[in-house]
C-alpha cells in the first residue's frame, strides 16, 4: 500500500506541473494568436504562474485560452498515449482548472483569471457552465483515477493480457 500511496503522491506533482504549465501555455498560445505581444512570463510551477501582454487586442480569447487549452490539450494527450498515469494526469488538470476559476470567481482577486473574464465582458453563466462541466465530470475521471491507483488490481501497463487473467495471487 505505501507503494500506491508514494506512486499517486508522484503523480500528483506531476500533474500540478502539467496543469500549471499546460494552463498558462494556453493564455500564452491564446494571446499569440491574437495579436498580443508578450511582455513577460513565468511558468515555473511552485510559483503562481503568469503571462503578461503589452497589446492585447483580443483579451477574452487570451483569458480563455488558458482554461480551454489546459483542459484540452491533457485530455488529447491522454486519449494518444492510452496509459492509467496520463489519464490521472488529464483528469487532475480538468477538475484543476475548473476548480479554479470558481475558487477564483469567489475571491475576487483582481490577478486571476475569473475576475479578469468578467472585467473584459465574459459571461458569467459561460464561466458558470464551465466550472460546474469541468468540476463535475473531472471529479468522476479524477476519482475513478485514484481509486485505480489505490486498488489492489494491477495497472495498465500496455500488456495485452485482459483485465483479470493472472490477478489472483496463487497461494
Amino acid at each position: 500500500m505505501a507503494a500506491r500511496i508514494l506512486r499517486v503522491a508522484l503523480l500528483l506533482g506531476v500533474s500540478w506541473c502539467v496543469m500549471t504549465f499546460a494552463h498558462e501555455m494556453g493564455h500564452i498560445v491564446g494571446g499569440w494568436c491574437s495579436g498580443g505581444r508578450l511582455r513577460a512570463a513565468d511558468l515555473i510551477p511552485w510559483h503562481l504562474p503568469y503571462s503578461f501582454f503589452d497589446s492585447d487586442p483580443n483579451p477574452l480569447v487570451t483569458l480563455w485560452c488558458g482554461p480551454v487549452l489546459g483542459v484540452a490539450v491533457p485530455l488529447g494527450l491522454a486519449s494518444l498515449i492510452r496509459r492509467d498515469g496520463m489519464w490521472f494526469i488529464a483528469w487532475f488538470c480538468v477538475l484543476a482548472n475548473g476548480a479554479y476559476l470558481a475558487t477564483a470567481w469567489f475571491s475576487g482577486d483582481s490577478h486571476l483569471d475569473t475576475p479578469k473574464l468578467l472585467e473584459h465582458g465574459a459571461s458569467p453563466v459561460t464561466i458558470g457552465i464551465y466550472c460546474v462541466l469541468t468540476t463535475g465530470i473531472g471529479y468522476v475521471g479524477f476519482r475513478r483515477s485514484c481509486l485505480r491507483f489505490l486498488s489492489a488490481a494491477p495497472l495498465d501497463t500496455g500488456s495485452v493480457v485482459p483485465a483479470g487473467i493472472g490477478d489472483r495471487q496463487r497461494g
